[in-house]
């Protein structure tokens, strides 16, 4: 054991002397120059210790790895991929079919400012930095460099004396890429998943980053972590928290933002595990001033999906979320949906909104080529067909405003008990016996209202996440998924709905109040709805333009005559 100890001290104390004065073998002729096999060689004794333990002799080693970056570009129909040896990740994942919100050039979803910081896509995360560090950094022996046209398959190899790593990435002439990977450290598996770690290249406003989200699903539960959950009130949310595992099994999982994703569809559900990515970073607060310095503080959203315990395959879709595109886009397993339509997220009244979505987007396909004129042709139907409810609900609040002075009269006749006294209670039974008298509804005047929520709900829901309308133009709006630059919908709607309220005869309201709400609520909306997008505006200030005209056409009857003389005795008897 001495003898041993001994020998190894002096072999370690030679070996700089050793790589100093010794010669070292020369790679064979013919290798690649970025591929250089080093084999160590045994050295002579140097000394009597050495001597005695002929069987100790430096471990062998293999390394692979390229003397200079290099690009390989991946390109379709549909995209153009820019992957770097540096890293065997990529710089730049162009979608041919849309623009940036800039307008100025085809749209690259790379984000370059967070992907500096915090790495790019399909590179290796690792629970050890210092290992993803070196992961993202080493200089990868590419199968292939230049200019390549999908079907295509491309290597990178990476090896040194500790660490192996092998990345193969298989295009073919969908959105979607094969990817394999596999990382050994001294001959044992490391837990290294491809990652999508830093947002989207369309994320261009702070608004844009918000609306980022993990998404995973399986089986059909799906899954979508948010940011910030703010006021949920249908179902339970939990935030996003950078580094967290979530094990699976997945049918999908990855990050998305209101257009777009970059999901992870694993070969084996079962083996697949999720680590969610939260990173901060500052962006100009609008980014139309070049010159402006005023920045906020952004969330960066990312996701790694692969096996934890070995190698990794999967697949990953990274493109638009629409869903002609992500049907085509198969997912396999048992009791999965067979393919990526849980992407778009039509909201709670999901139903109603993915009816309107294919209704508008036939309308576009058929009828009207431009998406502004089909919002504006169906605003029309949908008003249309909702005219029963605004008449039925008309009669109710005649029916109110008719009862109104019984009513109040049963109030004074109980206005000196207080709530709680049991003397008051034989008030709600007189007016409940009058209501059946007449036949009145209390509920009647707001159901029919409630009943309209859930398709102005499910409208809004569905011209947020439509992607055919981002960068979709119509008279002077360029983009109808952003604000209007003139902000003429917005002041449109609000003097609308000033003109709805004043026409609109309201059902026992104090004339005083009325005046007030006239006012203040069109304003309140017009605050909310400034800065929302254009074709939401145009489908609620259309619908409000309709709403005049009918409420113009029902005031002339026998049934709005008469609530109309009602208010107005009403009102005198306010003023005497």
């Amino acid at each position: 054991m001495l003898i041993f100890l001994l020998a190894f001290i002096v072999m370690l104390a030679f070996q700089p002397l050793m790589k100093k004065y010794f010669p070292q073998p020369v790679a064979p002729q013919g290798q690649p120059e970025s591929a250089q096999s080093q084999s160590a060689q045994p050295q002579p004794a140097t000394s009597a210790a050495t001597a005695a333990s002929p069987a100790v002799t430096p471990a062998s080693a293999l390394t692979r790895q390229a003397a200079s970056e290099t690009e390989t570009v991946i390109e379709n129909d549909l995209y153009r991929i820019t992957f770097t040896n540096r890293g065997a990740q990529v710089k730049s994942w162009i979608l041919k079919k849309f623009d940036n919100d800039a307008q100025d050039g085809r749209l690259d979803l790379v984000n370059a400012a967070a992907a500096e910081k915090y790495g790019y896509p399909l590179s290796l995360w690792t629970y050890d930095e210092t290992l993803r560090n070196k992961l993202s950094s080493a200089l990868y022996i590419a199968s292939r460099e230049g200019k390549q046209t999908s079907p295509a398959t491309v290597t990178f190899e990476y090896a040194d004396q500790d660490l192996s790593v092998l990345k193969t990435f298989s295009f073919d002439d969908s959105y979607t890429v094969k990817v394999e990977t596999s990382v050994t450290s001294k001959g044992a598996a490391v837990a290294a998943l491809p990652a999508w770690p830093s947002g989207f290249g369309s994320q261009t406003t702070p608004a844009f980053y918000a609306a980022g989200f993990i998404d995973y699903q399986f089986n059909k539960d799906i899954v979508r972590l948010p940011i910030s959950c703010g006021f949920s009130l249908f179902s339970k949310c939990n935030n996003v928290s950078g580094g967290k595992t979530i094990l699976g099994p997945f049918h999908w999982a990855g990050p998305t933002d209101q257009y777009f994703a970059a999901v992870f569809i694993p070969n084996d559900p079962n083996a697949a595990a999720l680590v969610t990515l939260r990173n901060s970073m500052s962006v100009l607060r609008d980014p139309q001033k070049a010159d402006s310095k005023e920045v906020v503080n952004v969330d960066v959203l990312g996701a790694a999906v692969g096996n934890l315990h070995g190698p990794t395959a999967e697949r990953v879709f990274v493109g638009p979320k629409e869903l002609e595109v992500l049907q085509k886009v198969s997912v396999p397993g048992v009791g999965a949906d067979n393919d990526l339509n849980g992407l778009v997220d039509f909201g709670f009244f999901g139903i109603i909104a993915k009816f309107l979505f294919l209704w508008l987007k036939w309308t576009y396909s058929h009828v009207v080529p431009n998406w502004g004129w089909a919002i504006v042709l169906q605003t029309l139907i949908v008003s249309l067909l909702l005219l029963p409810l605004r008449i039925t609900q008309m009669k109710s609040m005649l029916k109110m405003q008719r009862v109104a002075p019984q009513i109040k009269a049963i109030q004074e006749k109980y206005k000196k008990y207080s709530l709680r006294d049991p003397r008051k209670a034989p008030m709600n039974e007189e007016i409940s016996a009058l209501y059946k008298k007449e036949g009145v509804n209390p509920a009647g005047g707001c159901l029919p209202m409630l009943i309209q929520l859930p398709f102005l709900w499910a409208y809004y829901q569905m011209l947020r996440i439509a992607l055919d309308l981002r960068h979709a133009h119509w008279l002077w709006i360029h983009d109808l998924s952003a604000a209007d630059p003139l902000y003429l919908l917005p002041i449109f709607m609000v003097g609308s709905m000033l003109i709805v309220s004043r026409v609109t005869p309201q059902a026992g309201m104090d004339p005083a109040q009325q005046r007030m709400l006239t006012v203040m609520m069109p304003l309140m909306m017009g605050f909310f709805f400034f800065r929302l997008a254009a074709g939401l505006n145009l489908y609620y200030a259309e619908a409000n333009l309709i709403s005049i005209a009918q409420q113009a056409v029902m005031n002339r009857t026998r049934l709005g005559q008469e609530m109309r003389e009602i208010m107005a005795k009403r009102a005198r008897k306010k003023d005497k």
